[in-house]
């Protein structure tokens, strides 16, 4: 496994020609992973994507490790910013159950539509250092938290145990997604895992 020097940028950009070329680099490297997975998404590949020297990449990532982790970085802030307004929402109008799950399950499919193979990089390829392996905790902890809240609220949802149920809920919704979005089979369709996977959650939370 990479150490954790080896998986920090080399210097943060301060003036905004810097920071665009670093907001190409990272952007061109989502494109090049979500096309070619990560054994194959070289730095080369990302530098000619990017359209800048090979060094001038290296001035800022001293190899790919280090960009994938600043990729799963912003994955996680995109995450935040996304699912927790969302969710105290849902608490905040009490929304009905079925409608609640359906926003949970197709927003979180939706979200991995965007780009399957960069998600697959990013979750299953790419190194996790601690740093990152606590903020997923961190953004699980707290996103079960608020589904708990939700469920709490809602009139239609009765299990004993609301904090129980919403890990059992995230868990779910986040096994069925990769199933079948970022692993998906040839003929199976996203939508309807996500329709029988809220169904089914509906039961479980009304049994």
């Amino acid at each position: 496994m990479a150490s954790t020097t080896r998986l920090k940028p080399r210097r943060s950009p301060r003036q905004e020609r810097s920071r665009e070329t670093v907001e190409a680099i990272l952007q061109a490297a989502a494109h090049v992973f979500e096309r070619h997975g990560y054994a194959a998404g070289t730095t080369n590949r990302i530098a000619e994507r990017a359209g800048v020297p090979i060094g001038s990449l290296y001035q800022y990532f001293p190899n790919k490790d280090t960009i994938v982790v600043e990729l799963m970085r912003r994955h996680l802030d995109e995450l935040e910013e996304i699912a927790w307004p969302a969710l105290r929402q849902l608490a905040a109008d009490r929304t009905p159950l079925r409608d609640g799950l359906t926003a949970i399950v197709v927003g979180s499919v939706a979200q991995h539509e965007q780009a399957p193979g960069l998600h697959r990089v990013l979750t299953e390829e790419a190194p996790q250092p601690p740093e990152i392996r606590t903020r997923v905790r961190a953004f699980f902890d707290h996103s079960t938290g608020l589904l708990a809240d939700y469920l709490r609220a809602c009139p239609g949802a009765s299990r004993s145990d609301p904090g129980l149920a919403a890990r059992m809920v995230f868990q779910v919704v986040d096994d069925v997604t990769h199933g079948a979005v970022i692993h998906r089979r040839e003929g199976e369709e996203a939508e309807v895992y996500a329709r029988e996977t809220v169904t089914m959650l509906e039961r479980y939370l009304t049994g």
